[in-house]
């Protein structure tokens, strides 16, 4: 039994809206705006896979419906692998993974240049990188830190008051006289 595949690369079908499309696909999958941005960057993405016909044509219906332009691919005939020929990586005549010193006038001071140790190393071979040393067991690696600066404070306007002054407090009221209550009486 034949299965299949659905895969998207932001085509639309001729005459939709692009926005349309972004808001049906959305709603369809309850995507977000990340979301809907990976779907339409423009690279292939597998919607759905392993389906078989029947479902691969229902999906193929209901997002064309949609406005997207969708790839129904039989997984069995995709089981195919291009093979890709490496290039052979480039011939050096110091041992492999060891630093090599390099003393022309067009390299920077304190750079390296490393051979590759293998074909996957070899498009490392051109990378300009600073010759970073390591430091012996027991260094601080950190820079250090600089003295704490007293802030530039000018408190020339200000003075101390004298012992004992009462630094302008509010002195309280003294109260009024007690109420005179004589010509009260209570009554039985």
């Amino acid at each position: 039994m034949a299965r299949y595949e659905i895969a998207f690369s932001a085509q639309l079908v001729p005459g939709a809206q692009l926005e349309s499309v972004k808001a049906n696909l959305a709603k369809l999958f309850q995507a977000d705006e990340q979301r809907l941005a990976l779907l339409f960057s423009g690279r292939r993405i597998v919607i759905k896979s392993n389906l078989d016909e029947a479902g691969a044509e229902k999906y193929r219906a209901t997002l064309e419906r949609a406005g997207a332009l969708v790839e129904v691919v039989d997984l069995e005939l995709q089981q195919e692998v291009e093979e890709i020929e490496l290039a052979p990586p480039p011939q050096v005549a110091a041992p492999a993974a060891t630093a090599v010193p390099v003393a022309s006038a067009e390299q920077a001071v304190g750079r390296l240049q490393v051979a590759p140790r293998d074909e996957y190393m070899a498009a490392f071979a051109e990378v300009d990188a600073p010759d970073f040393g390591i430091a012996p067991l027991g260094d601080d690696l950190q820079d250090d830190k600089p003295e704490p600066q007293a802030p530039a404070l000018d408190l020339s306007q200000f003075s101390l008051a004298p012992t004992g002054s009462d630094m302008g407090e509010v002195k309280k009221v003294p109260a009024g006289p007690p109420p005179d209550i004589s010509h009260l009486k209570l009554q039985e």
